[in-house]
């Protein structure tokens, strides 16, 4: 037992988890700020916890949007704890209510009256790409922001409705309230905010996941071997071919970098390997180890 939490408790895992922690944190950050900021003075109800928020604020206006998300996302983890329990929950539980704390300290900080500027499409741009990188960075690390993701979860588990399509019928639901109360071009806005917000998502984590794919095609392979184990501190794949037009005997390296691992490394193949041929593509999807888990 004691071992176990020796094991558990490395200054590796706690680095892990303390940058584990901290992103998450960086995330719920960003989100927060987008909705308070941008979505909430402009009336920006994309949909999720954060749109129907924004939707009672208006038809109840004692109380301002972060007071609801502490409801709306209370109410969801109850839902959580009752069909998937605790442990299914995980850091969902966390996410949900530190994003309301940061939302509700935001709108301490900053309360805003009405929109910062008067460019409706400038304020959209931000309402939309704080909380998509603010959910990246999330999703990137394995949790979630909590809030909707809940009710996708108890869908994945008891029904065989399409995940995607659920949370889309809602969304477009709070969307067309939204039109309702606002009027058709924030409801307009609403709906571009909402068909922006996943396309930016995806972009921001294949963003954060890019890597460099290199290849190097020599004739000489030690020198940049020697360079990409320990220069760059990376490994690679080491093959024998030969050239189709010269049919000289050639060495072929592949390995997978960062972006500034790959500019040394083409830095360093053009100053000693003049007659190399490397071709460096992008990835986001690198599995195994030193990357993603299989």
């Amino acid at each position: 037992m004691l071992k176990n939490l020796q094991r558990g408790f490395t200054r590796q895992n706690l680095l892990d988890g303390a940058k584990f922690f901290a992103l998450l944190n960086l995330g719920l950050v960003a989100t927060a700020v987008g909705i308070a900021l941008f979505k909430t003075p402009n009336h920006f109800a994309f949909g999720g916890t954060s749109g129907l928020s924004i939707v009672l604020s208006t038809l109840f206006p004692q109380w301002n949007v972060g007071f609801f998300m502490w409801i709306v996302n209370a109410a969801l983890v109850l839902l959580g704890f009752l069909f998937l329990g605790v442990r299914s929950m995980g850091w969902t539980i966390y996410s949900s209510f530190a994003l309301s704390f940061y939302v509700s300290v935001c709108e301490h900080i900053w309360p805003l009256a009405a929109p910062l500027t008067s460019d409706v499409f400038l304020e959209l741009c931000y309402a939309v790409i704080l909380p998509a990188v603010g959910s990246a960075i999330v999703f990137n690390i394995g949790a979630s922001t909590g809030g909707t993701d809940i009710v996708a979860m108890i869908l994945h588990k008891y029904t065989s409705l399409e995940i995607g399509r659920a949370l889309l019928i809602s969304d477009l639901a709070i969307v067309l309230a939204g039109a309702a109360l606002y009027g058709p071009a924030t409801g307009l806005y609403c709906i571009l905010g909402m068909i922006l917000k996943t396309t930016v998502v995806d972009s921001a984590i294949e963003s954060i996941n890019l890597r460099k794919v290199c290849t190097v095609v020599t004739s000489n392979p030690g020198p940049t071997r020697d360079f990409i184990v320990n220069e760059l501190h990376r490994s690679a794949t080491e093959e024998r071919a030969k050239g189709t037009y010269s049919h000289e005997e050639k060495w072929v390296l592949m390995t997978v970098l960062t972006r500034s691992q790959a500019q040394h490394l083409r830095r360093f193949v053009r100053l000693n390997d003049p007659h190399a041929f490397i071709t460096i593509v992008n990835s986001s999807e690198i599995i195994g180890k030193g990357f993603r888990s299989i």
